[in-house]
């Protein structure tokens, strides 16, 4: 979600194109498989409404070191719908945003408006958005157990194009989570002298509020020979004590025939959060405990590459436009303070130091006409 206060045109207020976007996505890493399609439609109406839907599904199936630690391995499947409205006035666009996803075991759904406003010969645009969700989390083996989730976002960026090869973005964002936090089946780990590997587990606990901040700076800057580089810097903190900052560049390339290729890198660190601990020193040692390695210290870094390439046919006459897109990225994980409890042969707080690495594959069809 963060990436979306990332956003920015170089252009005047205008509606999206029509278009149609069909996506094949997969990531394999950690133990973990999750892949689907998605379907994206746009259309557009008099030049002031633009319409747009989308579908989405994830085929999950898990077997990472947290579910092997303390559990079965396990498939289930997510499906999102949503669907916007864009109103052009002049200079203003005003957007409503609906999704709604559910899963076996969580539901939830979101309202959102957004309204973007240009101003000084459309070289400046400040845009806003709010946001409000509602979950609902589940447990697949407790039919009794039902949780409530409330969800606030607001945004706001502004854009400069500062020359005509250079345009900068600044977006604030400020999220406010309440209700049931934690993953219900995940749970942190304690010395247990009365275990013979040395420890045990139970249920993690969360405070029940989270409040979270982040602000992004990104820059794009077109290069003579038509292709593009940019960057971005991210900064994140939250309420939990997790601070973390992020760092990408990337390269946009047009080649003959109609073909582009793109590469990017990207650096991740953040701090771990307050009640984090890989290893507790006995069962309730506090009032909140996680042991969840999204919540603990960590790098990652990605290297992207991609190409996209445009069909000279034009789908035989039935658009304006269509391309055939690849991107791949290659992720690697190393946590500093969460241990591979599945090694053998070690005391308890001494295993080696997990880490791990991930590939995501993008493949699809954007038609536009």
């Amino acid at each position: 979600m963060l990436l979306a206060l990332l956003s920015f045109s170089a252009t005047a207020a205008t509606l999206p194109e029509d278009r149609l976007d069909i996506m094949y996505h997969a990531y394999k890493g950690g133990g973990a498989t999750i892949d689907g399609p998605s379907v994206l439609v746009r259309k557009k109406f008099a030049d002031k409404i633009s319409v747009r839907g989308n579908y989405y599904t994830d085929f999950v199936s898990s077997a990472s070191i947290d579910v092997i630690a303390t559990a079965s391995a396990y498939e289930e499947e997510r499906t999102e719908f949503s669907g916007g409205i864009d109103y052009l006035h002049n200079k203003t666009t005003m957007s409503l945003n609906v999704t709604s996803s559910s899963e076996n075991d969580y539901d939830a759904q979101t309202v959102g408006f957004s309204i973007s406003q240009d101003f000084f010969g459309d070289l400046t645009t400040l845009a806003l958005g709010y946001s409000v969700g509602s979950d609902t989390v589940r447990r697949r083996d407790d039919d009794v157990f039902e949780e409530e989730v409330d969800r606030q976002q607001f945004s706001i960026t502004l854009t400069q194009i500062i020359t005509p090869k250079l345009v900068a973005s600044l977006g604030v964002e400020s999220i406010v989570d309440e209700g049931f936090l934690n993953n219900p089946y995940r749970q942190y780990r304690f010395l247990d002298a009365t275990e013979t590997r040395g420890f045990s587990y139970a249920l993690e606990q969360y405070p029940g509020t989270r409040n979270s901040d982040a602000v992004a700076l990104r820059g794009l800057y077109y290069l003579p020979w038509h292709a593009s580089v940019k960057g971005e810097y991210r900064r994140f903190a939250d309420s939990w004590g997790i601070e973390a900052d992020s760092v990408e560049f990337g390269y946009t390339h047009p080649w003959k025939h109609g073909l582009t290729f793109e590469a990017k890198l990207r650096h991740y660190k953040q701090d771990q959060a307050d009640f984090y601990s890989d290893l507790f020193a006995f069962q309730g040692s506090q009032n909140f405990l996680a042991r969840d390695k999204e919540l603990s210290t960590f790098t990652s870094n990605t290297i992207g590459i991609g190409v996209s390439y445009e069909l000279p046919n034009k789908l035989w006459g039935l658009a304006e436009k269509s391309t055939v897109n690849l991107f791949w990225d290659r992720i690697a994980f190393d946590y500093d303070n969460f241990r591979d409890v599945t090694a053998t042969g070690f005391n308890p707080g001494e295993e080696p130091l997990y880490s791990f690495d991930a590939d995501v594959i993008r493949l699809f069809l954007s038609v536009w006409y």
